[in-house]
């Protein structure tokens, strides 16, 4: 067995080890949202408080993202993910016994420190063993486990429905965290000789910064996972409530409908935008901001057509076509970042456009739920996110990569 062979075999693996932990990710991110009304029922708490709930999660995973990916670019990025999933387990088991509604708000503060470590480390470490012409394709791979944690996360109605809201926290804790253990015999940092500028000891603040930040297409790329966090955020925290409000749905049902729906979808276009974008790139050197354009141009009326429908059928069309685009997007965002930067910091750049997407996330759910305390539809919401996604394939057909992306010596 050739020495290529077996990195080869060891590039999958290492995509296939870190599905799961993206299925986790997301399943322990976003079930709270399927299992609104127990909790309610069982901690007093108005609607914006609830919002508020999703939106310390996302300020303060945004905060963190930054400092996080930079541990994963100075440090081993498989030290950074073990621990990452670990702690986020642990309080994952520890939000389900909370009993007030000041624990729940700290749980989810903490659980979004613990989960900015993850992503930056996990797509760079992908990256580092996926250095030719399947970039993409690994990643949208890891990213369907992400969509798949999220379907799942419909499931937590109907578990709180028949064991209670606190069953659902406690069972996933202790799934994360014997995962994390068995994860620790068999998942390695790529050879540094692969790596090396990629993730070294020399890798500093200062010089990090000034490479990104001096450069106009990060900065664009900022502005669009703005766009795009408001977009997904608002969808993610508030569409159970609506399908279940607009279309006198039951408890499981809107949150299965809210989720699987979108995440089969947004498998779907992960996969095809994943595997097109690497075809394309391969003649044209913009392919990999092209795929996603064309994704969200079609997204976008179909958000709009989401929160103006009273019919359900064209509803979840509509949320169907924008959880293809979706994927499209989410395949190819660390590679077009490791076009536009120096590969030696995509971890800390990928940690800041968290950074920039959370925290706009954020202020939509919040946003939101305070709309909602003042009797303002959801679907208007839903309406001004489609327009933002218009803006950002705009964005992405405005992007270049550069002409040669050839990390500085040390």
């Amino acid at each position: 067995m050739t020495k290529s062979t077996i990195g080869s075999r060891v590039a999958w693996a290492t995509v296939a080890l870190l599905w799961v932990v993206a299925l986790l990710n997301y399943l322990d991110r976003l079930v709270i949202t399927t299992m609104r009304e127990p909790i309610l029922a069982d901690i007093p708490m108005t609607e914006a408080q609830f919002g508020l709930l999703t939106s310390v999660f996302l300020w303060v995973y945004g905060l963190a993202s930054p400092c996080c990916g930079f541990l994963a670019d100075r440090y081993s990025r498989r030290g950074v993910i073990l621990v990452s999933l670990l702690i986020w387990s642990l309080v994952t088991w520890l939000t389900g016994h909370m009993q007030s509604y000041q624990g729940l708000f700290w749980a989810r503060a903490l659980m979004g420190v613990s989960e900015a470590c993850y992503l930056p480390a996990a797509l760079a470490l992908i990256s580092d063993h996926h250095r030719g012409s399947t970039r993409s394709l690994a990643t949208a791979l890891h990213g369907s486990g992400m969509y798949a944690g999220g379907a799942l996360g419909g499931l937590g109605g109907f578990i709180a429905e028949a064991y209670g809201w606190r069953m659902g926290f406690t069972i996933l804790g202790a799934i994360g965290v014997g995962y994390a253990l068995c994860l620790m015999f068999f998942l390695r940092d790529a050879p540094r000789s692969e790596a090396a500028a990629v993730v070294s000891n020399g890798v500093r603040v200062g010089p990090a910064l000034r490479e990104l930040f001096s450069r106009k297409a990060f900065t664009i790329l900022l502005l669009l996972n703005a766009l795009v966090g408001v977009a997904n955020w608002a969808i993610y925290g508030w569409l159970p409530t609506y399908l279940r409000e607009h279309f006198k749905l039951g408890l499981g049902t809107a949150g299965l409908s809210a989720t699987a729906y979108l995440q089969v979808a947004s498998l779907a276009g992960i996969l095809v935008g994943g595997a097109w974008a690497d075809r394309w790139a391969r003649t044209r050197p913009r392919g990999r901001m092209l795929v996603p354009a064309l994704g969200y141009l079609a997204a976008a009326p179909a958000l709009f057509v989401l929160g103006w429908s009273e019919t359900l059928a064209i509803a979840l069309g509509g949320l169907v076509l924008f959880g293809i685009g979706r994927g499209f997007y989410d395949a190819n965002l660390m590679p077009i970042l490791r076009s536009l930067v120096d590969e030696r910091y995509s971890a800390t750049g990928y940690g800041f456009l968290n950074m920039i997407g959370c925290l706009a996330g954020g202020a939509m759910t919040y946003a939101s739920g305070a709309l909602r305390d003042s009797k303002v539809d959801l679907a208007i919401v839903f309406q001004c996110a489609a327009g933002g996604l218009l803006i950002t394939a705009v964005l992405l057909l405005v992007l270049k990569p550069r002409a040669a992306v050839v990390p500085a010596p040390r």
